[in-house]
C-alpha cells in the first residue's frame, strides 16, 4: 500500500495494467452484480435534479421504473444504489450496436447535454473505496470480465492509475493525483 494524503492506495492500482476494452467485454460491469451501482446522496440529488433531461435517453422499462420507484433504492446491505431493470441492468444502461452497454449519463456528458453525473463508483471502476477511520483504502477490484482490460492495458503499457486519471482527479483532486503519479513512478523505478 502507498500512503497518499489520507488514502491507502493498493499497489495493484500502480503495478497492474488496465484499459477498458468495451469491444470485448461489452460493458458487462453495467449488468452483472447483485444490486445497482453505489451512489452518494449528493449524486442521487444531482441525478434527480436532471431527471427531465435524462429520462428521454433511457429505454422504456428504465423510464417506467424511475417514474414508479425513483432513481435509486436502499439495497440489502443498507447502501444507496441505482435502480435496476429486470434484476439485471442499471437503469442508466443503454445499448449500442452489437449489444455494447453504454452509460446514458456518461454519453450525455460526453455530448455536452449534462454535467458529469455518472456515479463516482462507476466512474472509478474497477477501483473500490473503503473507509477505515480517517483513511480511505483505494483498491483495484479484479474479476474475470475485466481480464480483457488487463490484456489491453498490458498491450498499450498503461497502468490502472493512468487509465483512471480522470475519475481519480474527480474524486480526490489534481494535487492528490499528481502525488500518486510521482509516488507510482518512484515505486515502479525501484520495483520494475
Amino acid at each position: 500500500m502507498l500512503l497518499i494524503k489520507d488514502t491507502l492506495v493498493s499497489l495493484d492500482l500502480v503495478e497492474r495494467f488496465f484499459v477498458c476494452d468495451l469491444d470485448t467485454c461489452l460493458g458487462q460491469c453495467c449488468i452483472d452484480g447483485d444490486a445497482g451501482a453505489p451512489l452518494l446522496q449528493e449524486e442521487k440529488e444531482a441525478i434527480d435534479a436532471n431527471i427531465d433531461t435524462i429520462l428521454p435517453l433511457l429505454n422504456p422499462a428504465a423510464q417506467r421504473i424511475i417514474k414508479e420507484e425513483g432513481t435509486s433504492y436502499i439495497d440489502e446491505e443498507g447502501d444507496l444504489v441505482t435502480q435496476i431493470v429486470e434484476g439485471r441492468d442499471c437503469v442508466f444502461t443503454t445499448y449500442a450496436e452489437g449489444g455494447k452497454c453504454l452509460c446514458a449519463l456518461e454519453k450525455a456528458y460526453r455530448e455536452g447535454k449534462l454535467p458529469q453525473l455518472k456515479p463516482s463508483s462507476c466512474h472509478l471502476y474497477p477501483i473500490r473505496l473503503k473507509k477505515y477511520g480517517d483513511l480511505t483504502a483505494v483498491n483495484l477490484h479484479r474479476w474475470k470480465i475485466c481480464k480483457c482490460a488487463e490484456i489491453m492495458g498490458r498491450t498499450k503499457k498503461i497502468r490502472a492509475y493512468e487509465f483512471l486519471r480522470e475519475p481519480l482527479i474527480r474524486k480526490f483532486g489534481r494535487e492528490w493525483y499528481d502525488e500518486l503519479s510521482r509516488t507510482a513512478s518512484e515505486w515502479l523505478s525501484q520495483h520494475p
